[in-house]
């Protein structure tokens, strides 16, 4: 009898496969789990090439990212029609620009007509004022015997004020292309393709418990899979999600509700992350006593990166103490 385990990535370009699943690996138990743990690997659905091994995940707030965030932003067009200004773009201008942008990626999309109020937009926007707030706070302050900050406030970084807005420019683009870019039943097929092969590997070795990891879009994802039913999850552990969003809620394959099948779910996420605004499902998700919500700490740059949610106790020993059980 052999545990397994199915992870279930989130928005933006990821490495290969094989090298996304061991970081995975070494977040959780500290070493690869060869075939214990299963990816469902989507990422090639939107992001068709993967990120070169030396290349940090920007969404991860790995060492580099900031540097990645401020390059995405530096766009060739806006570059030929002005110099670069000097303080990043009015929120308000960021929020409707990217609105704008997922719609002409996905010219054929039901509600994501440029120019309207689209059915996710209401989201978009608190993210975006959420990274503005975000960002002033975490400006460095002075400490004893130090210049005091001056009588107003100073403006966000740059660079850390890119890096949150990068976040939520790529979280809200994979969301809006999964709920209306086609991209939905195909992600859904690729997490049941994993979560079946976790399912026959562990029939072959006699049976053991299942748990299922799902990272920001990525939660959405597995759950609307699960939510389907036909199959038996001993516990569905969900990071950074944003399935605590009326607008996400709003577009899921079936109501809020636990799983059938699913025994419990442990949901967490950092106060700071700016996709995971609504922090407890426990009110939308029947019935509660199935559903546990954690606020926990990570340490990543953007408070959303995985490895930090993979590798807090509050998250970590949870998952051991199921895979350590025989069915």
């Amino acid at each position: 009898m052999r545990p397994r385990i199915v992870y279930v990535h989130g928005s933006g370009p990821k490495p290969r496969a094989g090298l996304l699943k061991a970081q995975w690996d070494r977040a959780l138990f500290g070493h690869e789990a060869d075939d214990t743990s299963h990816l469902a690997y989507w990422a090639p659905l939107l992001h068709p090439e993967p990120l070169p091994a030396h290349v940090p995940d920007p969404l991860e707030g790995w060492p580099g990212a900031a540097a990645e965030a401020e390059a995405e932003g530096r766009r060739p067009e806006a570059a030929a029609e002005a110099p670069e200004p000097p303080l990043p773009e009015d929120p308000a201008r960021f929020a409707a620009r990217t609105a704008a942008e997922a719609a002409r990626a996905r010219p054929g999309a039901a509600g994501g007509a440029e120019g309207g109020d689209g059915p996710l937009d209401g989201w978009l926007r608190d993210m975006t004022y959420f990274a503005e707030a975000l960002a002033l706070a975490e400006e460095p302050r002075p400490g004893p015997g130090e210049e005091p900050l001056p009588r107003a406030l100073p403006l966000p970084r740059p660079a850390r004020t890119a890096l949150f807005r990068l976040l939520v420019k790529r979280a809200f683009e994979d969301v809006h292309a999964y709920f209306f870019g086609g991209v939905g039943p195909a992600a859904r097929q690729v997490v049941a393709d994993a979560l079946d092969a976790a399912g026959a590997a562990g029939r072959a070795d006699g049976g053991g418990p299942l748990v299922v990891v799902g990272h920001s879009l990525g939660s959405v994802v597995a759950y609307d899979v699960l939510a389907a039913g036909g199959r038996r999850v001993d516990l569905f552990v969900t990071l950074g999600s944003p399935l605590g969003i009326t607008e996400v809620q709003d577009h899921l394959a079936v109501p809020p509700a636990v799983p059938p099948g699913t025994a419990l779910w442990l949901n967490a996420s950092d106060a700071r992350d700016v996709v995971a605004l609504d922090h407890a499902l426990r009110p939308d998700y029947t019935p509660p006593g199935q559903l546990t919500d954690l606020l926990v700490t990570n340490a990543s740059a953007n408070h959303h990166g995985i490895g930090e949610y993979l590798s807090n106790p509050l998250v970590r020993e949870p998952v051991r103490r199921v895979l350590s059980r025989i069915a």
